[in-house]
Formats: structure tokens, sequence, C-alpha cells
């Protein structure tokens, strides 16, 4: 099976990104003479992330792409033949070397989904050797993803739909693969943009950037712009000599504001016109790297009303450092008397955007109504999701040749589901979401209007529902190695995850506290698992 020949398929991930356990499980299976046999295996979490009471499904797009890329090259067998015993018969690895992804089935939520505790994000069908092998690369694709995306959805959550949210972690992430999913995953769970260029050029992630205090110190104020020249926005007008004006203007900025002409810092003054010279279209102030009341602040305004005078507009500044809300308060109140001073209406209300290792309660805090601030770029405490740093995915078998199987260990909560199985979203009038139910493949779905007996998972006793409406939750994505439907968009996908977080009700959607989402077990199905758990043969 081919891969897709785009530029994406260069992330997927490679065959051995695997735990060793799974090569010596397939050595087993071959030996034992049942690597063809038929098994499926379910992908899920037993239990929602940061304390909350949904997740969202992310990483199929990633996982298709590696199934249909999924082939042992030779240099991946020799490698596999120097960790495996040396007595290994050959014929073995010449079965390695013609395994692809061709009888391999797949049911998964769709991207953006709501998903909750043991309904499967992913169903993987196929011959036992080959859905065996697939089990850490697809997990690794899965787990991380979809906690990024959810962590995303939190902090999208807490800012509300207005702000703008800028992932800007790539330097704080946990390498070069985790950097990238984390760009993607955070704009598919709400996310405006990225900084990361990788994600834009791969993955189509918006991107945005300003920067650094780098730039700014590196400016004496000595420097000489090769070219200071710069000509009006929007008519033939004579070029400016952009230096002159923004000198003339710091004279008219610093009377306004109380403070002498030799307060703010020159090379910040030299560094914010080169910017503008190079980007008089998009220009903007990082304010915080000397002082931002006696030095960032008038040194922006003089470039922005000398840029104002041509006919450009500021796009807006950034600040790094101290009180965040109050400062952006406190600017936007300049913002304003200066746009009245100086007949720019347009300044009053430029961006203000902030950074500063910003977490849920400081998100908070900068969204709460009455706050100036319009953008907010979050690094560490997005991509490495510190509240909780995995999701716990696990890959169960759940059956073999048709025949169910179920783990059911010292630990109950590690207990599995046996049993090829579908799963259904009931609702209640107006769509509100009432709960998942699990059932087995050969049972009739629910229907709408029909009262339904199920047990809510772990409990004793069954409850019956009436749903106004039924959703089927896995969708058939590839079958024996064939796409069965286009993929949504990276952005179709984002769009999708913010309606099912719509439909959430408020008492869920608390990130605090939440009223936990039911998932229930049909009548067949906990039969099954009584008579398993009980010792019954499969």
């Amino acid at each position: 099976m081919a891969a897709e020949q785009d530029p994406e398929a260069r992330a997927a991930a490679r065959p051995l990104l695997t735990d060793l356990y799974q090569a010596t499980m397939a050595l087993g299976y071959w030996r034992a003479g049942r690597a063809r046999e038929q098994a499926e295996f379910e992908l899920f979490f037993r239990g929602c992330p940061f304390g909350g009471a949904f997740a969202l499904a992310a990483g199929l797009r990633d996982c298709v792409r590696f199934l249909r890329a999924f082939r042992l090259r030779d240099a991946d067998v020799q490698f596999l033949a120097s960790v495996l015993p040396p007595d290994t018969d050959p014929a073995f690895f010449e079965h390695l070397r013609a395994l692809d992804c061709s009888d391999v089935t797949v049911r998964a939520l769709p991207e953006g989904s709501l998903a909750f505790p043991s309904v499967p994000l992913l169903q993987v069908s196929g011959p036992l050797l080959v859905v065996q092998l697939l089990e850490t690369p697809l997990l690794c694709l899965v787990s991380y993803a979809s906690l990024i995306a959810t962590n995303a959805a939190r902090l999208r959550l807490i800012a509300g739909p207005e702000k703008r949210l800028l992932e800007m972690g790539l330097r704080r992430a946990q390498g070069p693969d985790g950097g990238l999913t984390a760009s993607t995953y955070s704009y598919l769970g709400g996310f405006d943009g990225s900084s990361n260029v990788l994600a834009g050029q791969l993955r189509g992630v918006p991107l945005a950037g300003t920067l650094a205090h780098s730039f700014v110190t590196s400016f004496s104020g000595t420097e000489v712009p090769p070219d200071p020249m710069l000509a009006p926005a929007a008519s033939p007008g004579p070029r400016v000599d952009l230096t002159t004006r923004v000198e003339a203007w710091l004279d008219r900025v610093c009377a306004h504001l109380g403070l002498g002409v030799q307060e703010p810092h020159r090379g910040e003054r030299a560094a914010f016109v080169a910017y503008a010279l190079a980007f008089p279209q998009a220009f903007q102030g990082l304010l915080d790297t000397y002082s931002v009341q006696r030095s960032g602040l008038p040194n922006f305004l003089a470039v922005a009303l000398a840029l104002g005078e041509l006919g450009y507009r500021a796009v807006g500044i950034r600040l790094d450092s101290g009180d965040l809300l109050q400062q952006a308060q406190e600017i936007r109140g300049v913002f304003r008397t200066v746009s009245a001073r100086f007949q720019m209406p347009w300044l009053e209300s430029i961006s203000i955007a902030v950074s500063n290792n910003i977490d849920e309660k400081e998100l908070a805090r900068l969204a709460q109504e009455g706050s100036e601030v319009n953008v907010i770029g979050i690094g560490t405490n997005v991509v490495t999701c510190p509240r909780q740093p995995s999701l716990g995915c696990v890959y169960k078998l759940v059956s073999v040749g048709g025949q169910p199987r179920m783990k059911l260990t010292e630990d109950p909560e590690k207990q599995t589901l046996p049993g090829s199985k579908a799963a259904f979203r009931l609702l209640g009038p107006e769509g509100s979401l009432l709960l998942d139910v699990l059932q087995l493949a050969e049972e009739p779905p629910p229907q709408a209007g029909q009262e339904l007996r199920v047990w809510p998972h772990g409990a004793r006793e069954a409850c019956t529902v009436r749903p106004a409406g039924v959703e089927p939750l896995l969708r058939l994505w590839v079958q024996q190695g064939q796409l069965c439907e286009p993929l949504p968009s990276l952005a179709e996908s984002r769009a999708f995850a913010q309606l099912s977080l719509s439909r959430l009700s408020p008492e869920h959607k608390r990130l605090e506290r939440p009223a936990l989402y039911q998932v229930a077990l049909s009548d067949k199905l906990r039969a099954l698992v009584d008579r398993l758990g009980a010792g019954g043969s499969s």
C-alpha cells in the first residue's frame, strides 16, 4: 500500500517506533501459526484528563498516514534480526518483509469528537500479528494528540470565544515531534494559530509571530538604516525619512505623557524603526525590554504615529512580563488619550498581546470582563500539559477469530470490555447529550423514541432511557487497507471540535468538579462481561 505523496507524509511515524515486545510477540504469533488469525483491538482511555469530564479525539489523520505508509524495509528487518534470538527462523524475517496494512480495517471517532472513558477512539482489526505491531505507534499518535487537543479546548473555554489564543511552545516542547504535534492539535482544540513554522508548512496551521527582546537589545541607537525612506501607504507621494519623523513625533508624545525626550531608550527606538521599515503594514512593538511606561510605550507611539502619518496602521503591542492585566488596562488608557490628542482614531483599538508562562489561573484573570487584552500567547502550559502529562490511552485485544477476549486482572479498573462493539450517543430533546452506550456489534442499534435498558459503566443496577435521537459514534475510515472517505482537513476538524463542545452541557464543561458524563453498556454486553468475568468460556 503506497503512502500518500504529500509533504505531510514525511511526518509519519516509522514502523520501528515501537516497543521491543511487539517484535517478540510477533515472532511468538508466527511460530505458533497464528500470524494471520483475525483479531480486533480497541484504543481507549480510562479516565478524562485534567480532572475534567471530557476529552477531544485527535490523531486520526496521523494514524491513517502511518497505516498507509507501513512497510518494514530491509534495514528495519536486518535490525530486528540483530536483536531477536540468533536462531530465529529466516522465514520469519521474510514474513516481516511482506507485511503491510492492506488487510487492516479501522473504525474511529472523527477528529474533534467528544470522547469519554471506555468508548473506543479507534477500533483496529486485521491479521493478529500486524494489528499487534500497530499497538505502540497508534498509542503514540493518538494519546498525545488527544491530550493536547483537550488541554487546548480547556484553555479556549476559559478564554471565551473573543480572545485570540496563540500557541508559542515549540522551544519548550518535548522534542521536535512533540512540538509539531502540540502545534497541530492545539489548533484543532481551539487555538487560533502557532509560532511553529513547520506546523504551518506541513499541517496548514495559521502562523503568528512578532519579535524578541534580543532584536531590541541588539540595537544601541547609533545604527544608521541603509534606507530610512518610506513611501506613503496609499498615495504616490514623496518618500519620507522615517527616522526623522519618529524623532519629531517623540517630542510630541513625551510632552503629552510628561516624559523627558531622553528617557525612552535610543536603541529600543532604533529597533522599532528598523522593524517598521521591514514591516510597515504589520508593525508591532515589544514594550518591556527596558521600561514599559518610560521607554517602550513612548517609543512605540512615536513610531506608530509616524507610520500613521503616512497612512499605515500599527498592528499592536506585546507585553511579556509584570502584571499583564494591569499594564494592558493602563496602556489602553494611554492609547485612547493619544488617539484623541493626535486625531488617530484607529490607535485606541489596536491589539494588546500578552505572554509569560500563562496557566489556567492567569488565563482566567486575563479573560475577565474589563480586560483590555486581545491576544494571549501560551507556550509551556499548553505543549507540556503540566496538570497531566499523559492521557493514559490503552490498546486492548477484544476478539480473536470472532471470539471475545477479556482481561480480568487483579485491578478491577483495568478490566477490559470484551467483543467487537458498536458505540452510540443517545440524545435528549433538542439534541442534548444524554449518555454514550456500548453494545455488541451484532445487536440492533438503539432507536429514537424506544425505551432502552442500559448499565452505567461500573454500576450495579440498570436504568432505562428513552432517547429522542441516536448518533452512531464510530465511522469506518479504512477498510482492508483502503481509505473509505476523505479525511477532514485540520481546519474542518477544528470547527467540528468547537461544534462538539457547544453541545456539551455547562455541568459537563465545568473545569473544576464537573458532572461526570455517563457511558453505559447494553444488556447483552453486560451479560457477556459477567459471564467471562465469572470464568465462563468464550
